[in-house]
């Protein structure tokens, strides 16, 4: 990519910096298909197990051969044209790789839904990605229900209905669904009378030979729905070259400190979402077990899930690593086999990332990038000692410039908006021509919508989004910067800054949820005016009982606290 001819620098000063042996560029030509990978990894360990989740385990052959029998099903039984969309409304269990291979397999595109979404988040995705078909886990079938109760155009939507207990031994189905249905009653009435059971679906395909339509690098894998940098709901097009380019660039990144075929990698985060989908990936090309974390705010079950299995890696957010530091009963020889630590979705903050090092002996490595990146676009070397404060370097074949409003290249150092290039960024947005031309310069750079520098070595450093920047008096306030501060106070367990009006333009206004019920406003603000200038300390302070709002991925909602009042 010619980065003079359209006005940027073409110097990469991150790759003198790269660790020793790192390729600049990958071979893009050669990264293959989602349904490749798969097939190369049954072809090199065959009955070693490739992910489990609830204490069931699936083999990489037999992962092979239920997608392909869901396959069969798709294509056969009913009639699934390649690239007609599969919602899937799954958490993290054995259904969701099984479901995702099975589809992409198919020639199918595979619409990842949040579990938890309303009927009208539904409704809304459901319709948008004109979805023909959906997998949809029984415990959230009532919703799905209530859409096509009230929905016309989805009356011919095919459904297919799981139990948390599927696909596990015979014996452990049993006592899950018995626990799942009945104990806990966490499976709300619910009657859609078109549904098919997904194991019988898997039976039904499995009589029948699997052919597979050819799948090419320029198919579409995902429509994967984001707010983008507007925040208004879309589907970035995320075709399988482009994820599995990411997919390779990660797994070069990681292949010195990982060894091929004798990993275990931990992900709590869901599925469901970019980051946690191509970290698992990612894992898998290098023969990676999977171990899935089917609800990460069950803490007390995460800490069974570390006893049960030799953790060598992770997936997690700040809030995820403060969460599992602050768990009684953590203890960190629970992870003595971790070798990596990764982190994205949201800055990790300072006082977490000590605190972790100190615990466990491992750094968080943190990295950068959005869902229109397949989604990761840098990363720190896995051999940092101690936090760095920034995201790291791009990854080989990754360009990623600053740019000023106009689109012009900013010097080293100074703050503008992070652009970046690849082949793992995004083309489109599904059917929004108009939010494509938007998100992408005319030379092709895709705006991240994240404000940032680069120092010396050409590591980024994001400085915060910017459309949450808070301008007070005509000064720029960036929230991560606020939230460090009071996040290194000892009495605060979370914290989110927003901008709301005032005579000034903007003010700052934290939400806190404090740890020691004695912190009083007057000794934050105190502290902040002891590490902030006068216009960045808040001018308002609300504490909050309840944890804050975060999306699925543990990301807190920033937009979600704008204009809210109370004690939660």
């Amino acid at each position: 990519m010619d980065l003079a001819a359209c006005g940027v620098p073409a110097a990469r000063p991150w790759l003198e910096h790269y660790p020793p042996g790192m390729p600049a560029e990958i071979d893009v030509a050669a990264v293959g298909t989602l349904c490749d990978l798969l097939r190369t990894g049954v072809e090199r360990h065959g009955e070693r197990v490739a992910v489990t989740s609830l204490g069931a385990s699936l083999s990489w052959r037999a992962l092979e051969r239920l997608s392909a029998g869901f396959a069969s099903w798709l294509r056969h039984t009913r009639g699934l044209r390649p690239g007609e969309r599969v919602a899937l409304m799954l958490p993290n269990l054995l259904q969701y790789p099984v479901a995702m291979f099975g589809v992409l397999r198919a020639g199918g595109v595979v619409v990842n839904v949040n579990p938890q979404y309303t009927a009208d988040e539904l409704e809304r995705q459901l319709l948008d990605s004109g979805a023909r078909f959906i997998v949809v886990l029984e415990n959230v079938a009532h919703t799905l229900q209530a859409v096509l109760e009230r929905q016309p155009r989805l009356a011919t939507l095919v459904v297919v209905a799981t139990g948390v207990g599927d696909l596990m031994p015979p014996l452990r189905e049993l006592v899950t669904h018995v626990l799942v249905r009945h104990l806990r009653r966490l499976v709300p009435a619910w009657r859609i009378g078109q549904a098919v059971w997904l194991g019988s679906a898997i039976e039904a395909g499995a009589g029948q030979p699997f052919d597979g339509p050819a799948v090419r690098g320029e198919d579409i894998a995902f429509l994967q729905y984001t707010g983008g940098t507007t925040g208004m709901p879309k589907g970035a097009v995320l075709r399988h070259g482009q994820v599995m380019a990411n997919v390779v660039q990660l797994a070069n990144w990681v292949t010195r400190d990982l060894r091929d075929g004798d990993e275990t990698a931990l992900i709590p985060l869901p599925l469901f979402h970019i980051y946690a989908l191509t970290c698992a990936l990612s894992f898998l090309r290098i023969g990676a077990e999977l171990v899935l974390v089917a609800d990460p705010r069950d803490l007390e079950g995460l800490l069974a899930t570390l006893k049960r299995h030799r953790i060598t890696a992770m997936v997690g957010v700040n809030t995820l690593y403060r969460a599992l530091l602050d768990l009684p009963g953590f203890d960190a020889r629970l992870l003595a086999g971790l070798k990596l630590c990764a982190a994205g979705g949201m800055a990790v903050q300072r006082p977490v990332a000590e605190r972790w090092k100190q615990r466990t002996g491992v750094p968080i490595v943190e990295g950068w990038g959005l869902t229109e990146a397949s989604p990761v676009l840098t990363s720190n070397r896995l051999d940092i000692e101690d936090w760095t404060g920034t995201v790291g370097f791009p990854l080989p074949s990754t360009e990623v410039a600053v740019l000023d409003e106009a689109g012009r290249p900013l010097p080293q150092g100074e703050v503008g908006e992070l652009c970046a290039r690849g082949p793992q960024v995004m083309r489109e947005y599904w059917q929004q021509p108009a939010e494509t031309a938007r998100v992408f310069t005319a030379d092709g750079w895709l705006r991240t919508g994240d404000l940032g520098f680069m120092d010396a070595q050409g590591r980024f450093t994001i400085t915060d989004r910017l459309k949450d920047v808070i301008v007070v008096s005509g000064f720029k306030v960036f929230p991560n910067e606020v939230e460090d501060v009071v996040a290194a106070h000892p009495g605060v367990r979370e914290v989110a800054a927003v901008g709301v009006p005032a005579a000034s333009g903007e003010a700052v206004r934290i939400v806190v949820v404090a740890d020691d019920p004695a912190l009083t406003e007057v000794a934050l603000l105190a502290h902040c005016r002891r590490h902030l200038a006068a216009y960045k300390v808040p001018s308002q302070v609300e504490f909050r009982i309840d944890p804050l709002p975060k999306t699925g991925v543990g990301k807190v909602l920033r937009r979600a606290l704008r204009g809210m009042g109370g004690s939660g």
